[in-house]
């Protein structure tokens, strides 16, 4: 079991990494967030790569299979997927999902993304 100070240093961790305008953040994210083991830590890594609302960011999360929309934990792909509809400004994240639906090679991943399109296109 893990402590709640370590689960509030992870947080703190992911949510400045979230905020950081350094690309590099949303490589570390992507590389150490959304490979972890524990689902806690994937979905907050999720929801911080859709907050920065970032081609890059919303691709990680959209376009790759095992992670956001697409991960094998309920709980992280709904997580994602709740994030994304609550953006204010869709248009980086519809354009991204219409990408996938039409040129990714995966049709797991172009089902998933073909769903998220037409939740977004609902709210």
């Amino acid at each position: 079991m893990v402590d709640k100070r370590t689960v509030k240093n992870v947080t703190n961790i992911i949510e400045g990494l979230g905020v950081n305008p350094s690309s590099e953040s949303v490589s570390i994210l992507e590389d150490i967030g959304t490979n972890s083991k524990v689902d806690a830590i994937r979905e907050m890594t999720s929801r911080a790569l859709v907050k920065r609302n970032e081609h890059d960011s919303l691709s990680v999360v959209i376009t790759n299979k095992g992670k956001g929309i697409n991960d094998m934990s309920t709980v992280v792909a709904m997580s994602t997927i709740n994030e994304l509809l609550s953006l204010q400004d869709k248009t980086e994240a519809m354009k991204i999902l219409e990408d996938t639906v039409e040129m990714h090679s995966d049709e797991e991943v172009r089902d998933n993304a073909r769903s998220v399109k037409a939740l977004m296109a609902l709210s």
